[in-house]
């Protein structure tokens, strides 16, 4: 009877992070994309906020002895902190060009870039299977392109520096991590920042408490090279209270969407991770056009159609690869 209300208590605590995670991984996307449209509150300046905001979160949590911060070298955490603001400045400039649907279908061209890379650079093979399932993801992501009616060229160019930015460091996560045992091996690659935790031996919430400051600083110098900081458009310029309001509350659910995917990785299999991702996917695509009242044309459609196919037959044969490693590494005498 302990050990039944113990599993449920283990469920109820799953549901309801995955729960939170959808309803902050959607809201973050659809309250950037408010705050671009309706504020135009600048880009990189709205970053810092969210990495500031991150930090501070980090900060009370430890304050809180909910976790123990551990010294790192920061030699150690400069690239990542550098590759964080990349992902997240050119994703977020991404959204800010583009529509809802383009921005979230250009993300899915990580997993075709990283096959490239690895293939080109590493010499690593794929089964004629995984290579395969490229092709609808590609195909989805240029005809929805092509039909897009608010196609903008310097968006696609912002979405390609994040999927290539985000596709080089996966890559070197994925090749740092390959000799962790099978179940390590896919909670790990799924996060970019795996390979770096078991590397220094830290949790999340200790690579995020150090990481955070470290990418701060970075866009403090950035900021004021490409964005005004003062007078109309800057980062203390005079903006109403409701856009105020709007961006630090984008912080403080950029720092729930942070702990939130952690805890997810952590606390679930790989299946539940993809297929929830999967869910996240389609529930962005919708409301992106329900709320911003985007065009969307037949072709547009069946492109983000050929792209989910692409997207879940990848996932699946995966996923079913690496059940097939598991059995061979617990067969192994």
């Amino acid at each position: 009877m302990a050990s039944l209300a113990d599993r449920m208590r283990g469920n109820g605590r799953i549901a309801a992070g995955l729960l939170l995670n959808l309803l902050v991984s959607i809201c973050i996307v659809f309250l950037n994309k408010w705050i671009y449209v309706h504020h135009g509150f600048p880009n990189m300046s709205l970053t810092l906020v969210h990495f500031v905001v991150t930090w501070l979160g980090l900060y009370i949590c430890q304050k809180l002895d909910i976790f123990a911060p551990k010294s790192l070298p920061p030699s150690k955490l400069l690239l990542l902190a550098l590759s964080f603001c990349g992902f997240v400045v050119f994703t977020n400039l991404s959204l800010q060009n583009n529509t809802i649907g383009t921005y979230q279908l250009a993300k899915a061209m990580t997993t075709p870039v990283i096959i490239v890379i690895q293939t080109l650079c590493y010499k690593k093979t794929f089964s004629t299977k995984i290579q395969l399932t490229l092709i609808p993801i590609t195909l989805g992501v240029i005809l929805n392109s092509y039909y897009d009616v608010k196609f903008n060229f310097l968006g696609m160019v912002f979405a390609a520096l994040g999927v290539l930015v985000t596709s080089l460091y996966q890559v070197r996560g994925m090749r740092a991590s390959s000799a962790l045992c099978f179940k390590k091996i896919v909670l790990r690659c799924t996060s970019w920042v795996g390979a770096k935790q078991h590397e220094l031996q830290v949790n999340s919430m200790q690579l995020l408490y150090y990481q955070a400051p470290m990418s701060s600083a970075m866009l403090l110098v950035a900021v004021p090279i490409f964005e005004p900081v003062f007078g109309e458009g800057g980062i203390f310029g005079p903006w109403s209270v409701s856009a105020l309001l709007m961006v630090l509350l984008s912080g403080g659910i950029a720092f729930m969407v942070n702990l939130s995917i952690y805890w997810i990785i952590g606390n679930t299999s790989p299946v539940t991770y993809n297929m929830f991702g999967h869910f996240k996917f389609c529930i962005t695509l919708f409301g992106g056009y329900v709320l911003f009242k985007d065009p969307l044309s037949i072709n547009q459609g069946l492109g983000m159609l050929c792209t989910l196919f692409g997207i879940l037959a990848y996932t699946h044969l995966k996923l079913s690869e690496q059940e097939g490693s598991k059995s061979k590494l617990v067969q192994r005498p």
